[in-house]
């Protein structure tokens, strides 16, 4: 008897060598992806911004509850008032928030208060997480695992980015409830996470990091 709730996997083998070239290829791609802080207002099309959020939307999550919206504002009122309020935040965070051991690691990232990509990229998305939904009855049903699913689904988003072709920054302003308020969401969803997205600027420079070794992020148990 066939269970209709699941269907044969849609899979594709490849060799070993093809394997080892596609794992290779991949990481070359993405070893070139860099959070960038300086964006030009070139416009994207917005079905590549679609096709970006449904890749995103593939991730897995706990019990395929897929706890997540992605608001993209364009809107230049709204995301000046987010600029505003974030620049506020931001502005508290730096002159009392942080630690000095945590300003001092971000010395080398010149980071600031001031977040004009906020209004310079044509798209800001701003990551909400759903931690519950709505039954009929008006009762709430839990999601799980709510903040892992988002966090798996937010770094395929920036590899979708980065593979169109365009750059993005992950910006977190603490706290960030006025992002949920600016933008009117109900009440199951908290911000996770606010993303420019869009071309860089001419000329825009990245920080010289150094990403750690395989051997620091690795450990094999055989």
């Amino acid at each position: 008897m066939t269970n209709e709730a699941f269907i044969s996997l849609d899979y594709q083998e490849y060799s070993p060598e093809e394997m080892q070239q596609r794992a290779d290829d991949f990481y070359g791609l993405m070893n070139r992806r860099r959070s960038v802080r300086a964006f030009s207002n070139r416009q994207v099309d917005r079905g590549i911004i679609d096709r970006i959020i449904q890749t995103a939307s593939t991730a897995p999550s706990g019990a395929h509850k897929q706890p997540w919206t992605f608001c993209v504002v364009t809107n230049p009122e709204l995301r000046a008032e987010i600029r505003k309020q974030a620049e506020h935040e931001e502005r508290i965070s730096y002159e009392s928030r942080m630690s000095d051991k945590w300003l001092k690691d971000l010395e080398p990232l010149g980071t600031d208060a001031i977040k004009p990509y906020i209004e310079e990229a044509p798209y800001i998305i701003v990551v909400m997480k759903q931690l519950f939904d709505w039954e009929a009855d008006g009762s709430k049903h839990p999601n799980y695992y709510v903040n892992e699913s988002v966090g798996i689904a937010v770094g395929m988003l920036l590899a979708a980015i980065h593979n169109a072709g365009l750059v993005a920054l992950t910006h977190t302003p603490s706290p960030m409830n006025f992002l949920a308020k600016a933008l009117k969401r109900p009440e199951n969803e908290r911000p996770y996470l606010l993303i420019p997205v869009g071309y860089p600027a001419p000329d825009v420079e990245v920080p010289a990091l150094k990403r750690k070794s395989l051997n620091e992020v690795c450990v094999y148990y055989d």
